[in-house]
């Protein structure tokens, strides 16, 4: 593994606070990967993110496509996003890694973290957008900026769509391993840690698709219902950070400590709050036959050793939760537009596909999907490269 392009660490003159930014590579002189804010967040954190988002970028390489993947970064804040100190941090933090932002790293939102609040510390932080380092590489910069501002407009059953891409993404690869195991939707059960952006749109998605979600643990605990809860009730009754009102819940749902989710009769277990949250002390519990990484790094490198003893299957991060980022450059670079059906549809086919290569790949070379992921990841990365000749 290779070091990172750049690494740096930034004190608050006021708080105290760090935060970092790592660039992995940089591809054609840009880079992507969203801005998480968390309480102790660590620059080592940032580094494995910032090296998984070189990945996920490479394993959505298509020659032929418009959009060709950038470099991996990450950036991270050391902050409760509900201090009250928050939003000044973050616009000072943006203020201070300015320089960055606009001449190479494009970003956006992340763990603790809106578009929109990201979007409005960028502009009092003096950026034009948080993606603005791209735009030299836009063939027609108005349309391109025209039509993703149009797709972020589309609301669909009460979420945006940009809300809805990335858990379609992960529903999509929980039901690619379904059905290469031959395991109908209707009758498989599945638990959440984590209601936001990402879990709340994975357990739309899936319950739409046949599936039962049984368990969904937010910061509160864990709700739990064996016959099936009500997302969609559940998804209504979320405040901006996931939580949901426990006013919406049902006479058979019942409130659980945090960690139950982990524990649930459930055949899949989507991690999609934080990272670690599955270590070598608690995998024992999970009594799932898949674990999809919604999250970043949810599943740590020993505990997913023994899990895969155990028979159980880790679909990895750098796959199953890429599709957020995929569907920003697809619509900016013009290979899909503004609208939902297109953008699911493309999202769903993409991340099947992957999931499929992925998974074969697994199969043939005898190793776990992160590994051939990883595998997989290197091949592409060494295309672009070979085409994109890094800068010397």
């Amino acid at each position: 593994m290779t070091a990172p392009h750049l690494s740096l660490t930034w004190t608050d003159h006021v708080t105290g606070r760090q935060g970092f930014l790592v660039v992995d590579r940089l591809v054609r002189g840009v880079c992507s990967g969203g801005l998480r804010m968390r309480d102790g967040c660590t620059a080592a954190e940032v580094a494995g993110l910032a090296r998984g988002m070189s990945m996920k970028e490479a394993l959505h390489y298509d020659p032929d496509a418009r959009y060709v993947p950038l470099g991996g970064a990450k950036g991270g804040i050391d902050c409760d996003p509900r201090d009250p100190a928050a939003y000044g941090l973050l616009v000072r933090y943006l203020r201070a890694v300015r320089p960055y932002v606009e001449s190479c790293w494009t970003t956006g939102e992340d763990l603790g973290l809106s578009q929109d609040l990201v979007d409005r510390a960028a502009a009092e932080a003096g950026l034009v957008s948080s993606i603005q380092a791209v735009y030299p590489l836009l063939p027609d910069e108005a349309a391109a900026r025209a039509r993703l501002a149009d797709a972020f407009a589309v609301e669909v059953d009460g979420l945006g769509l940009d809300e809805l891409v990335g858990g379609c993404g992960v529903a999509e690869s929980v039901l690619t391993a379904l059905d290469r195991a031959g395991v109908p939707y209707a009758g498989t059960r599945v638990a959440l840690q984590g209601f936001g952006t990402m879990g709340g749109a994975t357990a739309r998605f899936l319950t739409r698709a046949g599936l039962s979600v049984v368990a969904v643990a937010d910061v509160k605990g864990t709700l739990a219902n064996p016959a099936g809860l009500d997302v969609e009730a559940l998804l209504a009754a979320r405040d901006g950070h996931g939580t949901v009102d426990r006013a919406a819940l049902r006479p058979g749902d019942r409130e659980l400590p945090g960690g139950a989710w982990l524990s649930a009769d459930a055949e899949v277990l989507v991690p999609a709050a934080v990272s670690w949250a599955v270590d070598p002390g608690n995998q024992e519990q999970g009594r799932a036959r898949w674990i999809a990484e919604a999250a970043n790094m949810p599943v740590g490198p020993r505990a997913e050793e023994l899990l895969h003893a155990r028979g159980v299957t880790v679909l990895p991060d750098v796959v199953v939760n890429s599709g957020t980022n995929a569907w920003w450059w697809w619509t900016l670079f013009g290979d899909i537009g503004p609208d939902a059906d297109g953008a699911f549809a493309h999202v769903r086919r993409s991340m099947r596909t992957l999931v499929e290569r992925v998974m074969s790949r697994a199969d043939a070379d005898g190793t776990t999907p992160r590994a051939a992921a990883h595998a997989l990841a290197e091949d592409r990365l060494a295309a672009i490269a070979e085409r994109f000749p890094p800068h010397r």
